[in-house]
């Protein structure tokens, strides 16, 4: 078993092309033993995003803090702490920030 704030978990910089302001931590993965899924809490700061991609896999996404929107195939959707997104495999997709930023948990299985 693994027990820790996610706080105490190394924040790392995503350093991808279209990456605005975007932060990663993976609390849960291969390391901790988990052989199905990794969780990574995303932080966007204000009016950051993540970069608009595709991937063979699907995300399951919790907001936990902040506001913002979710684009999906040229579209916007608001969010607010306690929605739940899910985005299938081969969906273009990305995450925006608002004034506030953006704090999520998203988990995604291995390839």
């Amino acid at each position: 078993m693994k027990h820790v704030h996610y706080s105490d978990v190394v924040k790392e910089p995503v350093e991808l092309e279209g990456a605005e302001g975007v932060s990663v931590r993976w609390v849960i993965n291969e390391a901790d033993g988990a052989k199905n899924f990794a969780m990574r809490v995303f932080d966007v700061e204000a009016n950051g995003r993540t970069p608009y991609h595709d991937h063979d896999w699907e995300h399951e996404v919790f907001i936990l803090s902040g506001s913002g929107a979710v684009c999906s195939e040229g579209q916007d959707t608001s969010l607010v702490p306690g929605d739940v997104v899910f985005v299938p495999g081969g969906e273009k997709h990305n995450f925006k920030a608002g004034s506030e930023g953006l704090r999520f948990i998203c988990l995604v299985p291995y390839q």
